[in-house]
């Protein structure tokens, strides 16, 4: 296959307020653009933060003219964004949890996330997952927090063809261990790549512990970040070979 740079965003977001998160997202990608990144993932809710008692007032379309410049650097860049949100998915204003991607030719999809936790169930209805996404020669499946939990979820990724498995997520001190070392653990029973894209910060009054993370098909952790601020993990594949490195961005 043709070489591919993943990116993870580990990202510290604004709350509540949708324009400067968008702002912050695009310098993100204008630092992934300078290290040729072909896909980036946001963690979960990362455009409004973890703020779910004001997820119906922030809830987003995908006609929503504000996601135009993240649009637009998708294009320019050829560059697959993915970040997190708040969506309502029809008429009737069902809110779901959100990865809404920015495709290379302009075009938006939105995964919504299918496996919900307890205090999540008084804001959001289940959603209905999504195909896998296209980017370079790869298929890549996409997932959000709690989903990585079920290990159906990822197992479905990999018979349908995902040669690559990326999670935004909120992982805080009590569920970090055991939940990355799940996905650790999918990446060498089900021979994908696994990106993991966690919150650098507290949000929605939970403290997101950083180290977001890839791991190879082998279950090697080629690169992870440290457990607080604004970084960008990098995994490039040539030659059938993962090197990863990560970039603060808080200096």
């Amino acid at each position: 296959m043709n070489r591919i740079v993943i990116a993870a965003a580990q990202y510290c977001s604004v709350p509540c307020d949708i324009e400067k998160n968008i702002a912050l997202h695009r310098e993100f990608v204008a630092i992934a653009a300078e290290e040729q990144v072909n896909m980036l993932i946001f963690p979960e809710l990362s455009i409004t933060g973890y703020e779910l008692g004001q997820a119906s007032d922030l809830a987003l379309t995908l006609d929503d003219p504000r996601l135009m410049p993240l649009c637009q650097d998708a294009q320019r860049h050829a560059m697959t964004i993915v970040f997190g949100a708040p969506l309502l998915t029809d008429p009737q204003g069902t809110c779901c949890i959100g990865a809404i991607a920015c495709e290379t030719d302009g075009s938006l999809y939105a995964y919504t996330k299918q496996h919900l936790v307890e205090h999540e169930l008084a804001y959001f209805s289940q959603g209905q997952g999504g195909p896998l996404v296209r980017v370079q020669e790869y298929n890549v499946g996409l997932a959000i927090c709690a989903d990585v939990t079920v290990p159906s979820h990822p197992e479905q990724a990999a018979l349908a063809g995902a040669n690559i498995y990326t999670a935004g997520v909120l992982f805080s001190e009590d569920n970090y261990e055991r939940d990355s070392g799940r996905l650790q653990g999918y990446a060498s029973r089900h021979q994908m790549a696994v990106l993991m894209a966690n919150h650098g910060s507290q949000t929605g009054g939970l403290l997101g512990v950083g180290q977001s993370a890839i791991w190879a098909e082998d279950g090697r952790c080629i690169t992870r970040a440290g457990r607080t601020g604004n970084a960008l993990v990098l995994g490039e594949r040539l030659n059938g070979q993962w090197q990863g490195r990560t970039i603060s961005l808080d200096s």
